[in-house]
Formats: structure tokens, C-alpha cells, sequence
């Protein structure tokens, strides 16, 4: 999760963090926002909230006759969104503006958010009650879907070390946003040679037409594969996943340890596939098992 995390920094691809109550999913994105030297704000998402308690609002004041706009918390380079699938249409409408075009308009003025700009979203797959299901639209807009799951024992025990005392744990900034985005153009000019490039295309198109790519018995099991915005994700977030390893060229291997996150949410199941309790997970999986990496 924490490497993804860098990824996604690295990359300017937003992330959408998966997983059941009390597994530090927002401690993880604030702590990552505690280790750049930038602005952060978290929103927690609730049934009520409002577009504008989000993107902000216009104010008349009533000294000059005049209105003036209130930036919401929108407005900072890392944005923890909690619980993200509690927000009404409306809001979650609200956040494909920024998300996407990386600016908010207010008032017929378009305001452009601060780079780096980042979303990391958090969502509890269980307690559906008074929840609203993320449109596709801005699912997609997710370079990455990141499930969280338990830590072994080991890693309990190292928790109950750390956190059981009750004091507080020093976070250092170590870098600061010209630093990433300096990194992100270096990241940008990885090469990516033409068999790779040709391995993730075929990746994406398997999802899309599983027959065609000489895999007939996932056609009935996906409803809808994934999009464009995939691949440029998945080219993205490899080049990202090698730039951490020192390398400066992508292999397949980068693409194969990266792609389940990157498809995962995109491909929407057939109701055959939800009836046999097949997961994305799975057809991920099975597609990456049979397409032949260069």
C-alpha cells in the first residue's frame, strides 16, 4: 500500500484505498501528506454534505455590495476524501471537475488547483447502510483501487508496540512539491519499449474482448472491460513502479506487478460472474496468467 502510495504521488494519479474499519488507511494517507512539505486537508464525507462544503461557495458582502468566493477544502495539494462512498450524487459529481481537469469553477469562475494535486479516497466495503455507490464515471477517474487487508501477526504485534503507548510518532518532511514534480518529468521520459508497450495494450484489450484475445470463457464473466484511461494509467504507474527501483527503462515484470490495481475497478462484472462469486480480482488474475508478457 505504502509503495502505491509513492506511486500515485509520483504519477499525479489519484487513489481510491478499499478496506474494512481500523486497518490505518487514513493514517496512511496523512502521514504521507506529513512527509511533503505541502498543504493537506481531510473531508470527511458524510449523507449531508453539500457540493459547496467541498468546492467552496460564493459570499455576498454586504460592506462592498459584491460577492467574493470561499474556497473549500478542495483547495490543497493532498486531499484525503473519508469514506468517499457516503457523499451523495451531487457531491461525488462535485469532485469529477477537480479530479479530472485538476481545477473547481465557482460562480461562472474557474479557479486551477495547486500541482501537485492528489486525491486519496478511503471506502468501507461492509456497512452499506446510508452509502451511495461510486458512479463508473468517477470510479475510472482512480489510477489505482488499493484493497487493505488485515497485517499478519507479526506486523500486529509491531502495531500494538508502537501504538498501545499512546505517544505521539514523529513525521519528518522529506521533500517538497517542486522536488515530486521534478521527479514526475524525470518518470515521464522512462523508456518503455515498443514489446512492452504492445504487452500492456494487449493487457486492456483482453478485458474488453476476452474471445478475441484467444480467452472465450471470460467473455460471459465481464460486462464492460476497461477503458483508455487504463492503459495511460498502467503505462504510468510502471514507469513510476521501475523509477522506485532505479531503473530507467519499464519490463514486464513492472507491468505485471501493477496491473491488478490498475484494472481491478475497471472491469464490471456480467451478472454470471457476480452469480458464481467471481471478483474482478480473479479475472485480473486469469487474464495476466494467460496473456504472454514479452
Amino acid at each position: 500500500m505504502v509503495e502505491r502510495l509513492l506511486i500515485a504521488l509520483l504519477t499525479g494519479g489519484h487513489v481510491l484505498l478499499e478496506g474494512v474499519p481500523g486497518l490505518a488507511k487514513t493514517l496512511a494517507v496523512r502521514t504521507l501528506a506529513e512527509t511533503v512539505r505541502t498543504t493537506f486537508h481531510r473531508i470527511q464525507f458524510t449523507p449531508d454534505l453539500l457540493p459547496a462544503d467541498v468546492v467552496g461557495t460564493q459570499v455576498f458582502d454586504q460592506a462592498t455590495g459584491r460577492f467574493s468566493v470561499k474556497r473549500g477544502p478542495i483547495f490543497a495539494n493532498i486531499i484525503l476524501a473519508d469514506e468517499i462512498n457516503r457523499a451523495p450524487a451531487k457531491v461525488q459529481a462535485a469532485l469529477l471537475e477537480a479530479m479530472q481537469e485538476k481545477q473547481v469553477t465557482l460562480g461562472g469562475q474557474t479557479f486551477p488547483l495547486t500541482e501537485p494535486f492528489l486525491v486519496l479516497a478511503t471506502q468501507n466495503p461492509i456497512e452499506q447502510e446510508g452509502t451511495y455507490p461510486l458512479p463508473e464515471a468517477q470510479v475510472d477517474r482512480f489510477m489505482m483501487k488499493l484493497r487493505v487487508t488485515y497485517p499478519t501477526r507479526a506486523e500486529e504485534k509491531e502495531i500494538v508496540r508502537r501504538m498501545s503507548a499512546g505517544a505521539a510518532i514523529d513525521i519528518v518532511p522529506v521533500t517538497t512539491p517542486e522536488e515530486i514534480l521534478a521527479a514526475r518529468a524525470e518518470i515521464a521520459g522512462l523508456h518503455v519499449e515498443e514489446r512492452v508497450m504492445d504487452y500492456m495494450v494487449d493487457l486492456v484489450l483482453a478485458t474488453r474482448d476476452p474471445a478475441a484475445a484467444g480467452l472465450p470463457d471470460l467473455q460471459p464473466l465481464i460486462e464492460y472491460g476497461a477503458s483508455p484511461r487504463a492503459t495511460i494509467a498502467l503505462a504510468q504507474a510502471s514507469r513510476a513502479h521501475a523509477f522506485l527501483r532505479g531503473r530507467a527503462f519499464v519490463t514486464p515484470d513492472d507491468v505485471k506487478a501493477i496491473a491488478p490495481d490498475v484494472l481491478r475497478h475497471r472491469v464490471v462484472l456480467s451478472f454470471e460472474a457476480e452469480a458464481e462469486e467471481v471478483s474482478s480480482d480473479d479475472l485480473v488474475r486469469r487474464v495476466l496468467a494467460r496473456i504472454a508478457a514479452p
